[in-house]
């Protein structure tokens, strides 16, 4: 009898503890499952990189962008003019100002639209905190160049304990600093859209680079060739605010 009983103790534990039996183990060259919220960045190739095949809900997402208005806010325009729709979409010191008619264009209810300018850094941050916590909005998009990592983690705390979904855009150069965010994008121009790399995300290392078209970039009125190249000769954003409205994209 004991002899029987160690033999079934044996094979019930060889079941339990092995990880190609086990259906809900995560596999690290597998992408995360994940049982949070999420929902598609209406672009379904970058969808296919996501865990969860889509943006994340109550989550710290980072957007490192090479240079603002390159079109990481078009990146999100799908979900922001879904959102939109019931709810209200908040911006934190966006470094140009908001062109209401581009917002209307994109679908996005500016009755619905607010727009956040602190002065100063120490005021933006503890505003997105706030936001985050009390769940007013159902998007925060929060532009910032530098951020401490102690207010890096409060920012994913907070976005943790409310049903937000929440992007920190920060220049490329923060690739390389240590972040608790769960999805790091890398956002750099190209023609007629933008190229996009996955820097960290739950799950395997991707070493794609991916090519988001735009079509209501600048650059989208050219022929978008096969390799993509890297739009060049940009405007100085000075230059631009004298001649033109400035144009948040």
């Amino acid at each position: 009898m004991a002899l029987l009983c160690s033999q079934v103790c044996s094979e019930f534990s060889a079941e339990v503890t092995d990880p190609l039996v086990i259906s809900h183990v995560w596999r690290a060259s597998e992408l995360a499952v994940s049982h949070d919220v999420s929902c598609s960045s209406g672009y379904s190739l970058l969808d296919e990189e996501l865990p969860g095949t889509g943006w994340p809900r109550s989550s710290l997402i980072e957007l490192l962008v090479q240079q603002s208005g390159i079109g990481e806010l078009q990146l999100l325009k799908p979900l922001l003019a879904k959102l939109s729709n019931k709810q209200r979409i908040v911006l934190v010191q966006p470094p140009y100002i908001p062109y209401s008619l581009a917002f209307k264009i994109w679908g996005i209810d500016v009755d619905r639209l607010i727009w956040v300018r602190a002065p100063s850094t120490g005021d933006a941050l503890w505003t997105t905190e706030q936001i985050l916590k009390n769940g007013s909005c159902g998007a925060v998009v929060f532009w910032q160049n530098h951020i401490r990592s102690d207010s890096l983690r409060r920012l994913n705390l907070a976005a943790q304990g409310g049903e937000t979904w929440f992007w920190l855009i920060r220049p490329m150069a923060c690739a390389s600093e240590a972040s608790p965010a769960s999805l790091r994008l890398g956002v750099r121009p190209a023609m007629g859209g933008v190229h996009v790399e996955v820097l960290k995300r739950r799950g395997p290392v991707s070493d794609k680079t991916l090519f988001i078209p735009l079509a209501d970039m600048p650059t989208g009125r050219h022929p978008v060739h096969h390799e993509n190249a890297p739009a060049v000769n940009f405007i100085p954003a000075a230059v631009t605010a004298r001649n033109a409205p400035p144009v948040l994209v």
